[in-house]
């Protein structure tokens, strides 16, 4: 089992803008319809924070259109942590935690089973994985964009003596890096 965070950023390392959107990355070509060498590959769990959730939610209108969830979620179990109370769109299953990832990570382990689990965003919350010393690989699609501000791809120091470079490749206009991280 492996925890990892797979995402798109921009050069200057933010992963939305500051209204929390992700629209700069449907901007760059193929940033709308990703290569499949992009793709995170097959997750058990998927852990969202609860911008990113709520952003999807509206991006996708998922509300109005539940059948929409299983385009990009399938059947797949997807925490959202939240300090507040969000709707799920029907049928979809979301489990709203709230409190601290340590205290989660049982319950989240528990459902991926022998599977990976995909840290979708945002990189507050994947920094508190971290900090849980639950976080075994970034992987990551720069861009050819910058935003100059924005939501940061992960808001926590990792020194060099913790990242191992694993594999760099060019996919279309994205360059993509995964890194594995160690303790």
């Amino acid at each position: 089992m492996a925890i990892f965070f797979d995402t798109a950023t921009t050069l200057d390392g933010y992963l939305a803008d500051d209204e929390d959107s992700l629209a700069w990355l449907f901007a760059v070509p193929g940033g709308d319809s990703p290569s499949p060498e992009l793709a995170p590959g097959p997750a058990a769990v998927m852990v969202e924070g609860s911008h990113t959730y709520e952003w999807v939610l509206r991006d996708q209108d998922l509300l109005a259109h539940p059948e929409r969830w299983a385009a990009f979620h399938g059947d797949t179990p997807v925490f959202v942590f939240t300090t507040r109370e969000l709707p799920a769109p029907a049928g979809a299953d979301v489990r709203f935690v709230r409190g601290s990832v340590e205290d989660a990570l049982p319950a989240i382990r528990a459902a991926a089973g022998d599977g990976d689990i995909w840290l979708v965003g945002g990189g507050d919350l994947v920094g508190q994985f971290d900090d849980a010393g639950a976080l075994d690989e970034l992987r990551l699609s720069y861009a050819p964009a910058t935003l100059g501000s924005g939501a940061p791809l992960l808001p926590r120091r990792l020194g060099a003596e913790r990242l191992s470079l694993e594999s760099v490749a060019r996919v279309g206009a994205f360059a993509r890096l995964v890194y594995r991280v160690s303790r």
